[in-house]
């Protein structure tokens, strides 16, 4: 049995994850952290029955008293990598789903899993859809000139643009390398900004804040005479968990932090 702990065990992710590995024979809930719902039962904050799981205010005490193999961690990017630290320190693999950590944490938390050559997965986003709308989109890249990202999510993200539009970006302009595009500017521009953010010449991406969205992307190719559009949307959470559980198993076998769930499915 693989035991596992969910930081930010009562927002609207850390619950789906209870209940995802509570369905998965071959998963233990073995701990929860959320200072909202501390001393709560877990089960009942995920919508389940009883577990017998508290949920603990922080991951120093839970580890203290539980042995877990695996941490989630789906909180906020201030709590995220003192959460992986203290996982780490513990011999537990983190999978943190966490997104707008900046680079020099995720650097450090790197750091120490291949120093102690413990497994560990970052993953900006964790729908295998949404993977592999990225990976088309790199591939789309080298045939057309001109592209620009929309990324929509619901208004309670706390970071713009998403992660998975930076990683899009990233990989879009890798694939780019060798052209050069310079982006058509208004000559009036009536709104500060109204183009979006430029992430790296010419790609631009664009960051909308609306109730009732949940993740959804659209990476908007141009050239002569035509247009290509490649969409991914999460209508529910439950998109995520095939990823979050393959990230679960398959960071037991690592010895080494991974970015991104693109580098387990394709290797």
């Amino acid at each position: 049995m693989i035991r596992v702990i969910v930081c930010g065990a009562s927002g609207r992710m850390g619950s789906e994850v209870i209940r995802a590995v509570c369905r998965e024979p071959d998963m233990e809930l073995a701990g929860a952290v959320d200072p909202v719902q501390a001393g709560s039962d877990a089960g009942i904050v995920a919508g389940l029955k009883p577990l017998g799981v508290r949920i603990e205010e922080d991951i120093g005490t839970l580890l203290g008293q539980t042995k877990a193999d695996v941490m989630v961690d789906f909180t906020t990017p201030q709590a995220a990598p003192g959460n992986a630290r203290t996982a780490i320190a513990y011999g537990v693999r983190p999978v943190i789903g966490t997104t707008g950590i900046n680079e020099a944490d995720q650097k450090e938390v790197e750091a120490l899993c291949n120093r102690q050559r413990l497994g560990g997965v970052i993953a900006p986003n964790f729908a295998i859809g949404a993977v592999l709308m990225m990976r088309f989109a790199a591939t789309a890249a080298k045939f057309f000139p001109a592209v620009e990202i929309i990324e929509l999510h619901h208004d309670g993200k706390l970071d713009a643009p998403s992660g998975t539009a930076l990683t899009t970006a990233e990989l879009v302009s890798r694939a780019r390398e060798t052209m050069t595009y310079e982006v058509a500017k208004p000559r009036v521009e009536k709104l500060a900004g109204v183009r979006g953010g430029e992430f790296h010449k010419g790609i631009r991406i664009h960051s909308v804040r609306l109730p009732g969205l949940v993740a959804h992307q659209e990476v908007i190719f141009g050239g002569d005479g035509q247009t290509l559009t490649i969409r991914h949307d999460s209508i529910s959470r439950a998109s995520f968990m095939p990823g979050v559980v393959l990230a679960i198993r398959r960071v037991m076998e690592l010895d080494r932090l991974v970015y991104g769930l693109d580098r387990l499915i394709f290797g």
